[in-house]
């Protein structure tokens, strides 16, 4: 007989085959040990760090460790989180869970030059290390045996394309943190879609900034007739800059929240390029279980794709229930 925790793994991963296919500035470091998720799975006895560059107060997160959380409860897995947005100090926390010989390592790789040296010690290591989130274009070279994410690009293009269908003339990409590849990538993204373009650097960690830099510059520049933020929290900031600077730009976001979706709902925001994060969590640590149960690899050797998921009115009373408990 099949355990109950494996059919519930195996009925997971078939579903999410079929939906699958269709980020942050200074901060202090917090770890979470997930231990006590020993759920009724296999009881596998791995323990497996979860490291990311998640800037404290981002609710982002909470979507990924809620994933990571489901599926190490599935399987008996001890799961290790810690995160700091500094490159520097994220790669110390890499090599910290190198050193105390973990089984198994997933990671951002959202500066993969900074990285790159503690996740090749890892390899060195014989510890497998899954990517998630950011560098889908740098992950093998790092060594990282698979990666789960979105195409940043794509979903960048995918969110310009749209605005410039819908009559905007001149798009504001609005980066959060700076040297971040995902970004960068997003709003390279967007200018391919929507030629007019340019891009903005803000403070992701500092609500108060983002919305007093975007209200100067909206109420600067009077042609901005679209903005595009890179992650929800920023959004949140952008309808208060738009509020006070008297703008009627439409607004796109990445990424989703219970308060942007609430947005989305209203029509303050025009629509959510989703990458779906709790997906990216759970398939991040269910990935490193079945390697080291039976040495599987999910993606035939390329990323697997978790968006670009458009959400605007069409399907946001769907999923808007789920942002609440971080599973949207």
């Amino acid at each position: 007989m099949r355990k109950p925790g494996r059919v519930a793994l195996v009925a997971a991963i078939t579903g999410l085959a079929l939906t699958l296919a269709a980020c942050s500035g200074g901060g202090r470091v917090k770890q979470t040990d997930s231990s006590n998720s020993t759920g009724a799975g296999d009881n596998s006895g791995y323990t497996i760090a979860m490291i990311t560059h998640e800037t404290p107060g981002d609710t982002f997160w909470d979507k990924i460790k809620a994933g990571a959380q489901q599926a190490a409860k599935n399987e008996g897995i001890t799961l290790k989180y810690s995160n700091d947005p500094d490159a520097s100090k994220q790669a110390v926390l890499i090599q910290n869970a190198v050193d105390s010989k973990v089984d198994g390592i997933a990671t951002t790789l959202v500066t993969p030059d900074a990285l790159a040296g503690a996740v090749k010690s890892a390899a060195a290591a014989k510890i497998p290390v899954v990517g998630f989130n950011a560098g889908i274009n740098e992950y093998k070279k790092l060594g990282a045996l698979m990666y789960f994410g979105s195409d940043e690009t794509l979903a960048g293009t995918t969110a310009g394309q749209r605005l410039a269908s819908e009559g905007s003339k001149h798009t504001l990409c609005v980066i959060q943190a700076a040297g971040s590849v995902a970004l960068e990538a997003r709003c390279a993204g967007v200018k391919a879609g929507q030629p007019n373009t340019e891009n903005i650097q803000v403070n992701g960690a500092d609500d108060a900034a983002v919305v007093s830099t975007l209200q100067a510059k909206l109420s600067q520049d009077k042609s901005i007739d679209s903005i595009v933020t890179l992650g929800a929290p920023v959004a949140i900031d952008a309808v208060k800059a738009m509020e006070s600077a008297g703008s009627s730009a439409k607004l796109a976001t990445f990424d989703l929240n219970a308060e942007a979706a609430t947005d989305i709902q209203s029509g303050k925001i025009e629509f959510s390029v989703d990458q779906q994060p709790y997906v990216q969590g759970f398939m991040s640590v269910t990935s490193l279980y079945l390697f080291l149960k039976n040495g599987n690899d999910i993606g035939g050797g390329k990323a697997v794709l978790t968006g670009p998921s458009i959400v605007d009115k069409t399907n946001i009373d769907k999923i808007l229930p789920y942002t609440k408990n971080n599973t949207r």
